[in-house]
């Protein structure tokens, strides 16, 4: 029997490595071998990440990608990336330097060339930009600016478990570092978008999103059009940042499922 493809879960801000076990338990169940590696200076767990956040700050956009080009290079077979917000920059940073198999960004932050920087995305990460100081610490948000940029489109009761499980404090490193990103010609959210012989890559898209709006992701697609590599999007209308984690995850996860199917990168089970 052939190896089951490995595939890697790359978390945003704000979100512990572990909120990906639902999805590392499908995974496996379809034939993968999946796993989900934290961030540079991640705690174990959600407790230990709350409770040490200075492990966690200052790390960033390349800190962040160099950890997670040494794992692969550590693998014997190319990975499937699976990334959620600055976790979906992170993978598209790492497809476009043939690190991977394929990508699948959910809800990625910006990259570099991408212009649409809606209100409700200035809103979302103002815990961070209100303190210039914050570029070098890790920084936490309330159940109330969870449920601005996370959970808005489910219940405030369901928003505020997700709160409760599964956040930690992020570093303000990398949100910087992308806000500069198009005064910075050699900023580290620049992405090879015109890499055509790079693997496949799905742009997901939650419609209610107000971290990454919509308009954000389709900013992005247009990034890729000079790559003849496949590139492509799909929309959940009203799903919000939260669409990983939430209990309407499975439904993304399935579509992550069957795209990567249609490109033969089915695992054998």
């Amino acid at each position: 029997m052939p190896s089951p493809i490995p595939v890697l879960f790359i978390h945003g801000l704000w979100l512990h490595s572990t909120s990906w076990q639902p999805w590392i338990d499908l995974f496996r169940q379809e034939g993968y071998d999946p796993s989900a590696p934290g961030w540079p200076g991640d705690p174990d767990s959600v407790e230990d990440a709350r409770q040490n956040p200075e492990s966690i700050a200052d790390h960033g956009i390349d800190d962040v990608v160099e950890h997670y080009a040494a794992i692969i290079r550590g693998m014997d077979t190319l990975p499937i990336l699976i990334g959620h917000s600055f976790g979906g920059m992170i993978a598209q940073k790492l497809l476009g330097q043939d690190l991977a198999a394929a990508a699948v960004a959910i809800d990625a932050a910006q990259i570099k060339g991408v212009l649409p920087l809606p209100l409700s995305a200035l809103r979302s990460t103002l815990p961070v930009f209100r303190n210039p100081a914050n570029k070098h610490r890790a920084v936490s948000l309330t159940a109330e600016q969870f449920r601005f940029a996370f959970g808005n489109a489910v219940t405030e009761e369901e928003s505020d478990a997700l709160f409760a499980r599964w956040t930690i404090p992020a570093p303000g490193k990398p949100l910087f570092e992308a806000a500069a990103a198009n005064f910075n010609p050699h900023s580290p959210a620049k992405v090879d978008t015109a890499n055509s012989g790079r693997g496949p890559m799905l742009l997901m898209s939650g419609g209610k999103d107000h971290t990454v709006p919509e308009a954000v992701t389709l900013a992005t697609l247009k990034q890729y059009r000079h790559s003849e590599a496949v590139t492509e999007f799909v929309s959940f209308p009203d799903r919000g940042h939260s669409l990983t984690i939430d209990g309407g995850w499975r439904a993304v996860a399935d579509e992550a499922l069957a795209w990567l199917r249609r490109q033969s990168l089915e695992s054998p089970r």
